[in-house]
C-alpha cells in the first residue's frame, strides 16, 4: 500500500491551476483583477488565437516591489490579507494568492514591473513552473504580464479547449465584466493584433454599455437606485421589451465583484413577473454595495459565488426597487421610424408629395406583379388551387390573397354575414369551418367536430417545409440590397461567427463586421415577414447553453423549431375564408399533423356523441 508523502510545490500549483485557471478566460480574469486592485487607470489586453498562444495584460498601477517578485509566483503569497480575520473584510478582488502562482505552473510566464517611486524597472520568467531569477530592465510605470503557450506542459488540459472564437468569447466575456465595473478605467483589448474594443474612461456607465450593447439597448434602459441601512442599490434594468431566453443578460455587481446569486436572480424574476413571457429573462446591470463585513467572498475559488451575512435584506430591496420602479414608470411599447435627411432638407411641397405617393403605388405594383409570376402564395386562392399548389411547390411566408395583411380584413376576409366556409376537404366528407377569437378553426367533421389551433398547426407545416428544404440542400435564400448590422454582446458574436456554416445551411449570411457586431447578408424566404434582427438574436441565444455540448444535429432542429415559430400564422391574426381553406388542406400533405414542433397539440376533436350526451340527447 501506498504510503503518504508531502507534495511538491509544482505539482500543489498545478492542482490549484485545475481549480482557478481552467481555461484563458481565466488568466484574463485574475490578471484584470490585479491590475483594479493596483489601482490602474488603463489597461490592455493582448491575446493571440484565443488565448491559447498568448495573453499580455500591461497596466500603469502601482507595480510590484522588487523584493516581492519572486513571492509574487508562490502559492498563497498576497499583499491583500494579512491574517485569518481579513477573510471576513476582503475590500479587494484578489486575496488568495493563488493565481500567479497557477498561471506560472502550466505555462511560460513573463513579467515586467515598476513602481512610480522607482527608475528601474524588473522582469522575470517562469518556464512551466521552473522560476528563473528577476533582473532590472526598463520599462514604464506598471506591470506587463505576458502569458505564452497556456497549457503547453499538461496536454490533457489543452485538448480540451474549445475553438478558438469560443475561447475569445469568453475572454470577452470576462473583459466586459470588469469593463462595466470600472468604467473609469481606459481598457483595450486586442485579438490577433486587431483592437476589438477601445473604451475611453467615463463618468457615466451608460456610455461603456451604449458601447458594449448598442443604442437601442441603452436607449430601452430604465435608472434605477435604493438606498437602505444595509447598503446601496443601483443601476440599469431593461425595459420589458427587452430580454433573453437564457439568464446571460444579468450582471450582478458586489462592491465591483461580478457575482452568481440565486436568490438575487429569483428576485429579479419575481419583480418582472406577468411583465415577460414564459421563458424569457430580464436584462439588467445593477450594482450592489455593502459593508465588507457583510459578506463572505470565500465561498468558491473563482469568487463567483458570496454568502450575505443577512441574505434576505439584499433580496427584499432588488425586489421592492423594481416594483417600485415599474409601478410609476411607463412600461408601454413604443415604435419610432427610422431617421432621414429630413432634418438637413425641407419638407416636400404638396405636390411633391402627391408625386412620391404616385411613384411608390406605381413600384408597389410592379412589384407585386412580378412576385405573384414568380412565387405561389402560403393561402391559394382558390380551395381547388390549393391541393395543386401546396403539393407541387411548398408553402412560402408571403403576403395573403386579396392584398389583405395580417389581422386585416381586406376584400377576401370574412364578414359578420360570411363567418364560415364550406370545405370538401381531400381526406374527408365536406364540412364547414369558421375561426373564433382569431385564434382557433372550428371545422365540422362527419362525426363531431374539430377545433384546431392555427398557429401551432401553420407552425408544424412551415417545420417539415423547412426541415425537408434543408437536408435537400434547397433552402430558397434572399440576399438584402443593403446588409442589417446586428449588434450582440461579445459572446453571442463570437458563437455566430463559429456558426456560419450552419447558419448558411438554413439560408442565412452572417459576417463579421467588427466589434460585437455582425452582418446580415441574407435571409430565407420563408422568413421574409419575420423580425429578422431578433431571429438573428434568438439564434445566437440558442447557441449560448451553458453546461451543454448539443450535437450538430440537435443545434439544427432547435433552430427550425424557432424559425418555423417565427415564419407561422400567429394567433389573433384574421384569416379569410381561402386561408383557412388552404391552411386546413395543408393538414392533410404533411406527416404529423397532429402536434407542432414543440410538442403543442395542432386539434382537439368532440365527437358527436360527446356532444349528444353533454346537451341530453342520448337515450
Amino acid at each position: 500500500m501506498s504510503r503518504i508523502r508531502q507534495l511538491d510545490a509544482h505539482v500543489v500549483n498545478q492542482i490549484a491551476a485545475g481549480e482557478v485557471i481552467d481555461r484563458p478566460a481565466s488568466v484574463v480574469k485574475e490578471l484584470l483583477e490585479n491590475s483594479v486592485d493596483a489601482l490602474a487607470t488603463r489597461v490592455e489586453v493582448d491575446v493571440a488565437d484565443g488565448g491559447s498562444e498568448l495573453i499580455r495584460v500591461v497596466d500603469d498601477g502601482e507595480g510590484v516591489h522588487p523584493d516581492d517578485l519572486l513571492l509574487s509566483v508562490s502559492s498563497h503569497a498576497t499583499s491583500k490579507i494579512d491574517n485569518a480575520d481579513d477573510l471576513f473584510r476582503v475590500r479587494t478582488l484578489g486575496f488568495r494568492g493563488e493565481a500567479l502562482a497557477s498561471i506560472a505552473s502550466v505555462s511560460r510566464f513573463h513579467m515586467r514591473t515598476r513602481q512610480p517611486d522607482s527608475d528601474t524597472g524588473y522582469e522575470m520568467e517562469v518556464r512551466q513552473g521552473d522560476v528563473q531569477q528577476p533582473h532590472a530592465c526598463g520599462c514604464p510605470v506598471g506591470t506587463s504580464i505576458e502569458v505564452h503557450q497556456l497549457f503547453a506542459n499538461t496536454p490533457v488540459r489543452r485538448k480540451f479547449l474549445k475553438t478558438t472564437s469560443t475561447e475569445f468569447g469568453h475572454i470577452t466575456e470576462q473583459f466586459t465584466r470588469i469593463a462595466l465595473a470600472n468604467p473609469r478605467l481606459h481598457a483595450v483589448l486586442r485579438h490577433n493584433g486587431k483592437i476589438v474594443y477601445e473604451l475611453p474612461a467615463t463618468d457615466a456607465l451608460i456610455d461603456r454599455l451604449r458601447l458594449f450593447y448598442g443604442r437601442e439597448m441603452a436607449e430601452g434602459l430604465i435608472q434605477v437606485e435604493s438606498e437602505s441601512e444595509g447598503g446601496r442599490l443601483w443601476g440599469y434594468v431593461a425595459h420589458p421589451s427587452h430580454s433573453k431566453s437564457t439568464r446571460k443578460g444579468q450582471y450582478l455587481f458586489l462592491n465591483g465583484r461580478w457575482i452568481q446569486d440565486r436568490a438575487l436572480q429569483h428576485a429579479l424574476t419575481e419583480a418582472y413577473r406577468g411583465l415577460l413571457m414564459t421563458g424569457r429573462h430580464p436584462i439588467v446591470f445593477l450594482f450592489l454595495e455593502l459593508a465588507a463585513d457583510d459578506v463572505d467572498v470565500n465561498v468558491h475559488p473563482t469568487k463567483n459565488e458570496v454568502r450575505f451575512r443577512d441574505s434576505q435584506q439584499p433580496y427584499r430591496q432588488l425586489l421592492s426597487m423594481l416594483r417600485t420602479k415599474f409601478l410609476s414608470a411607463d412600461l408601454d411599447g413604443s415604435m419610432s421610424m427610422p431617421e432621414s435627411n429630413a432634418n438637413a432638407q425641407s419638407s416636400p411641397t404638396p405636390e411633391r408629395k402627391l408625386e412620391l405617393q404616385h411613384e411608390l403605388a406605381d413600384w408597389a405594383k410592379g412589384e407585386l406583379a412580378s412576385w405573384t409570376s414568380d412565387r405561389s402564395p402560403v393561402f391559394a386562392p382558390q380551395a381547388e388551387q390549393s391541393a395543386t399548389t401546396l403539393a407541387g411547390t411548398p408553402p412560402q411566408f408571403a403576403p395573403f390573397p386579396g392584398g389583405a395583411q395580417p389581422g386585416e380584413a381586406g376584400p377576401a376576409a370574412h364578414t359578420a354575414d360570411e363567418a364560415h366556409t364550406d370545405l370538401a376537404g381531400p381526406h374527408g366528407p365536406a364540412g364547414r369551418a369558421m375561426q373564433i377569437h382569431d385564434c382557433y378553426l372550428v371545422v365540422e367533421t362527419g362525426d363531431g367536430m374539430t377545433v384546431i389551433d392555427q398557429h401551432a398547426l401553420h407552425e408544424r407545416i412551415m417545420y417539415e417545409h423547412l426541415r425537408n428544404r434543408v437536408l435537400e440542400g434547397a433552402v430558397e435564400s434572399q440576399k438584402l440590397l443593403v446588409p442589417e448590422t446586428i449588434d450582440l454582446s461579445a459572446r453571442e458574436t463570437s458563437l455566430l461567427l463559429e456558426q456560419q456554416e450552419l447558419l448558411q445551411q438554413l439560408g442565412f449570411g452572417i459576417e463579421e463586421f467588427g466589434g460585437n457586431t455582425v452582418l446580415l447578408t441574407s435571409y430565407p424566404v420563408l422568413l421574409s415577414r419575420a423580425d429578422l434582427v431578433q431571429v438573428v438574436r434568438d439564434m445566437a441565444e440558442q447557441f449560448d447553453r451553458p453546461g451543454q455540448t448539443p450535437t450538430r444535429r440537435d443545434t439544427l432542429d432547435e433552430l427550425l423549431h424557432m424559425m418555423s415559430c417565427k415564419a407561422a400564422i400567429k394567433a389573433g391574426q384574421r384569416l379569410s375564408n381561402e386561408e383557412m381553406e388552404s391552411l386546413l388542406a395543408q393538414r392533410h400533405l404533411i406527416d404529423d399533423a397532429h402536434h407542432c414542433p414543440h410538442g403543442r397539440p395542432t386539434a382537439l376533436v368532440l365527437s358527436r356523441a360527446e356532444l349528444d350526451r353533454q346537451f341530453g340527447r342520448l337515450g
